[in-house]
């Protein structure tokens, strides 16, 4: 099920998008944030979708064609670099990373801590608190907020990256 309009507007409301140069979308799904981020994004900010379904992926670029889909976000610093991206301001996320394998979620913590810019924001949505204690080596969580307009409710969780990480 897409991610309601009330799940979006509260994590894209935690981004200064006004500012950002470059960000990335992990699990971008039906574009349900997308479109929010699209809407708020100078038009000069480069934009990475990353979506492991293929069909997803191609209504992705079919909508947003000035944004760069690619399917694997265990590849996110690869694909940065190859479309000149040093480092990223955000990564929004709507992985559900508690479901994943500990390698899988360590490999895609480590991507994001390398793409992003010492204090970049990672916001993230998940439907549980789990994730919080390991969020927490690796980012500053500034505030985890329910949004009970979701269905499921999710929790929205604002991070920023540790400066000596």
């Amino acid at each position: 099920m897409p991610s309601s309009r009330f799940l979006a507007t509260k994590m894209v409301s935690s981004i200064p998008l006004h500012n950002v140069k470059a960000v990335a979308e992990l699990g971008a799904g039906t574009g349900a944030i997308t479109r929010f981020i699209n809407k708020r994004l100078s038009g000069s900010a480069k934009v990475l979708l990353f979506e492991m379904d293929d069909l997803m992926r191609k209504n992705l670029q079919s909508e947003y064609p000035d944004f760069i889909s690619h399917p694997n976000a265990c590849h996110l610093v690869e694909r940065m670099k190859q479309e000149g991206i040093e480092q990223l301001d955000c990564i929004v996320s709507g992985l559900p990373f508690f479901n994943f394998s500990s390698e899988l979620r360590e490999t895609l913590l480590e991507q994001t801590i390398k793409a992003l810019k010492p204090g970049g924001a990672f916001i993230a949505f998940q439907y549980s608190l789990q994730m919080k204690k390991q969020f927490s080596e690796h980012f500053i969580i500034e505030k985890i907020e329910l949004v009970p307009f979701n269905f499921p409710p999710a929790f929205v969780y604002t991070c920023r990256k540790k400066e000596n990480l």
